[in-house]
């Protein structure tokens, strides 16, 4: 049994056992009561899901198992996602166990390069990765061992056999997705020696100027990695692994979710806003045409494409770390100077418009902008690389769901007839 396994044996007795003792003492204390708005309003507030990879405050942002992203932007992935299984960051002898786990499970079967050249040459990047996580369902060995009759107790063993292997391979399927689709030569095999973002690189074949879009990647895959239960692609992997549903079918479902416009392709919908603005000013606009472009943006009745969010009431402390990045690298480069630009005017002007309650930048708003700076300038690719990255929370949170017993997700719908006879 790898390091992995035992961690998580010894966690996921205490984790059961603290369930346990919750819902004994504390079972029918009532965590959110909800209104007749919330109901329609997509459930925004309610408190209805256990979620510990990760959590997001209002107003501090992203914090991972007790850690607040600021403390992890220096991390790896491989760190990331240990620290997400088992709430510990690893020891240094556990990473090197870890990251080999993961190194040696890159192989992409033959038929999943099949398939996706078989599809439309027009297919939409994120079609063709829910595609290739979906046709490798038959190497799930959750499903495989789920047949011979396997105790519910161990379900998490093969989950998370599935979540490193889907995990490990997910690199490979990206960069040659975007070899396919951008007609950038052909398919780069994964180098069983180059670390998990190192080899992404290296599929993608961009230039990478020394390490500077390496760090940048390293960077993005951590910061996009979970982001609590509740949003659209956590909460559909969750249900459909909550039904039995393997690893592979559930990812590829979450994966359909993060591919919607309110969702993973808001950065698109930011850097093009960006793009727009600088072809219009013939360059980065100054602080006086940028007050005339949000005024003119709100009064047709549109929002500013990466400012504001669901939950968040501060800056989102990912795009500060990506704000961080730009200054030190690029700081002149008119896409990103327009980006820190937009951040020094569009708060102020926002808080006049008294219905918006957060008027700060979330992730999005430079997120399309770091990776446009590098030379990835296909925007529909970018939430294939946001999906990379989220691959390790989800995960990671089906790994612990099923490690925790949980149930089939199934709460009580009411009709509209229901609300109205309530007075």
């Amino acid at each position: 049994m790898t390091i992995i396994f035992e961690k998580l044996t010894k966690k996921i007795e205490l984790w059961r056992n603290e369930a346990k003792e919750i819902l004994q003492k504390d079972g029918n204390k009532i965590l959110s009561e909800v209104t007749v708005a919330q109901a329609y309003g997509g459930m925004r507030g309610v408190r209805a899901l256990i979620c510990d990879t990760s959590r997001v405050p209002q107003d501090q942002g992203l914090i991972i198992r007790g850690t607040h992203l600021n403390q992890l932007v220096n991390k790896t992935p491989e760190e990331i996602f240990y620290l997400l299984l088992t709430g510990e960051l690893p020891a240094k002898e556990e990473l090197s166990e870890f990251s080999f786990e993961i190194k040696k499970r890159k192989h992409v079967p033959g038929y999943v390069w099949d398939v996706l050249k078989a599809m439309p040459k027009d297919s939409h990047p994120m079609a063709m990765l829910g595609t290739a996580i979906l046709v490798m369902q038959n190497e799930s060995e959750f499903s495989r061992e789920y047949e011979k009759g396997i105790k519910k107790e161990d379900y998490w063993k093969y989950t998370l056999e599935d979540a490193l292997n889907i995990v490990a391979k997910i690199p490979a399927i990206a960069a040659g997705i975007y070899r396919l689709r951008f007609n950038k030569g052909e398919i780069i095999l994964p180098d069983p020696d180059m670390d998990w973002t190192g080899d992404y690189v290296h599929m993608l074949g961009i230039d990478s100027r020394g390490n500077e879009f390496n760090d940048l990647m390293r960077l993005y895959l951590v910061a996009h990695c979970d982001h609590e239960g509740g949003n659209v692609s956590a909460l559909t992997t969750q249900t459909i692994n909550s039904a039995l549903s393997d690893l592979y079918y559930s990812l590829s479902g979450g994966f359909s979710g993060l591919a919607g416009p309110l969702h993973g392709l808001a950065n698109q919908e930011s850097l093009k806003w960006i793009l727009e603005i600088i072809e219009k000013y013939g360059g980065a606009p100054t602080y006086e045409q940028l007050k005339e472009i949000t005024w003119n943006t709100l009064n047709s009745g549109k929002v500013i494409p990466g400012y504001g969010h669901a939950v968040l009431r501060v800056t989102d402390p990912r795009f500060e770390a990506f704000l961080d990045f730009g200054k030190k690298h690029f700081p002149d480069d008119p896409i990103f100077l327009t980006v820190t630009r937009i951040f020094e005017v569009v708060p102020e002007e926002l808080k006049k418009v008294e219905k918006i309650k957060n008027p700060w930048p979330n992730v999005d708003a430079a997120s399309g902008s770091m990776l446009y700076h590098y030379g990835l300038t296909e925007f529909s690719y970018y939430t294939v690389v946001f999906a990379v990255s989220r691959s390790l929370g989800l995960s990671a949170q089906a790994v612990v769901n099923r490690a925790m017993l949980n149930p089939i997700i199934r709460p009580k719908s009411i009709t509209t007839k229901y609300i109205q006879e309530l007075s």
